[in-house]
């Protein structure tokens, strides 16, 4: 009887151990974003925040203009994740403008951001409108893409519709709403629902495509990147050495 009192009271030890050392283990909270269908609360954060980007504005004489190229990594891509997703070394470069203005006087945000980037497949525009104070939204993001088989002047004059719009909130999860589309054993969900906010963001790129003028701004700065930088001079400031100098 006793023996038996003893293996419980051990049980009960081990148990207590095993229980302590799980919730010293710091607990990891995953968020799974439903992009393609936004939930009704989410829907109305969504069109709350598309209605404060002011349609007319005028800027501040702080302005920036960036340009460069990016050699394309495993992170380029973002629609393959996880370890079966392959990217061939040679996949190339992108090209990308960058440009910035501060909103002048009394307004929701403080900055415009937008950007532009092509590589070999995909030509990718992102607009982001930064809160001036932040309280529990930090910054709209709007974006839109198109096939790197048009050329730059076509997509921007062609005011391509928006097709990811993403939300950046302070201490919580990002609100997403994506353009989605089927494959060969999956239709493409119902997204009727969700057009005016797709409507409204594509309203809101085409007009500041044209406040920052990013239709003359973005191809003549990716000419620039075409054109082959001057060479050099070699050996400046380098003394010629004699051969029958010895030391």
């Amino acid at each position: 009887m006793l023996r038996n009192h003893l293996v419980l009271a051990v049980s009960l030890a081990l148990a207590g151990v095993t229980c302590a050392q799980q919730s010293s283990q710091p607990q990891v909270k995953v968020n799974v974003l439903n992009v393609c269908s936004p939930s009704a609360e989410e829907k109305q954060q969504l069109t709350s925040a598309l209605a404060l980007v002011p349609q007319k504005a005028s800027f501040t004489q702080d302005f920036e203009i960036d340009r460069g190229r990016s050699l394309l990594d495993q992170g380029a891509d973002f629609l393959q994740t996880g370890q079966n997703a392959q990217v061939a070394p040679d996949s190339g470069t992108a090209d990308w403008v960058r440009m910035r203005r501060e909103f002048a006087g009394h307004t929701p945000f403080s900055r415009v951001q937008y950007s532009f980037s092509r590589d070999p497949k995909n030509m990718v525009e992102t607009l982001v409108l930064v809160v001036r104070d932040p309280k529990d939204l930090l910054q709209i993001v709007i974006e839109d893409s198109s096939p790197a088989a048009a050329s730059p002047s076509d997509m921007l004059g062609s005011n391509a519709a928006a097709s990811r719009i993403r939300l950046e909130r302070f201490g919580k999860s990002s609100i997403v709403l994506a353009r989605c589309f089927g494959t060969e054993n999956k239709p493409a969900p119902d997204q009727s629902a969700y057009e005016p906010l797709f409507q409204s963001a594509s309203q809101i790129s085409a007009k500041y495509r044209d406040l920052l003028g990013v239709q003359h701004t973005v191809p003549l700065e990716l000419a620039r990147l075409a054109q082959p930088a001057a060479s050099a001079p070699k050996n400046i400031g380098k003394k010629p050495v004699s051969s029958d100098q010895h030391h």
